[in-house]
């Protein structure tokens, strides 16, 4: 790392896509027609000044991410995280309420730390917790969506569809 990226002054912004952010699409596009990168390329971020520097692969990555989020009109936050975080970080990160988030820590859904009088959660630990969550909302989708299939749901009538719906979590009696 050279010494103005160290001295470089860290902080949260968010960044709003602008109407004149055509250059995104562009840099897409480019990308995409030349299939990648040429065997052995390294990628270069390069300045207005020409002066350029070499990004690892996994910062590329991030870059498109970037890119592929204002290109379709989002915003996207840059926000350093530390590799602990207080349980109101952690919550922010999760998008849930700090007492949701210290009822998961303390039924040890989400393990911690409590090194003083604050819990610390490492972000790995959100961060599977969060890849977990999603792939059991993936799963639970898919079996909803075989379900109305099964069923024959897709083409019936929303009430018709309500209907077949109660009946099938009706438990039976007896």
């Amino acid at each position: 790392m050279t010494a103005a990226a160290r001295d470089e002054p860290v902080h949260d912004e968010t960044y709003l896509p602008r109407e004149d952010d055509a250059e995104i699409i562009d840099f897409l596009s480019a990308l995409r027609d030349r299939g990648g990168q040429p065997a052995g390329a390294r990628p270069r971020l390069v300045g207005p000044d020409g002066q350029s520097v070499e990004l690892p692969e996994s910062m590329f990555g991030v870059l498109l991410q970037v890119a592929a989020a204002m290109k379709a009109g989002l915003a996207v936050t840059v926000a350093p995280l530390h590799l602990t975080l207080s349980t109101q970080e952690a919550a922010d990160l999760l998008q849930i309420s700090r007492t949701t988030l210290v009822r998961l820590l303390e039924t040890g859904v989400i393990p911690f730390d409590k090194p003083s009088r604050h819990r610390k959660v490492r972000l790995n630990d959100l961060l599977e917790y969060r890849r977990r969550q999603r792939s059991q909302a993936e799963l639970a989708l898919a079996d909803m969506v075989a379900d109305t299939e099964r069923l024959g749901l897709y083409d019936t009538d929303p009430a018709e569809v309500r209907a077949a719906l109660k009946a099938a979590r009706r438990v039976p009696e007896g």
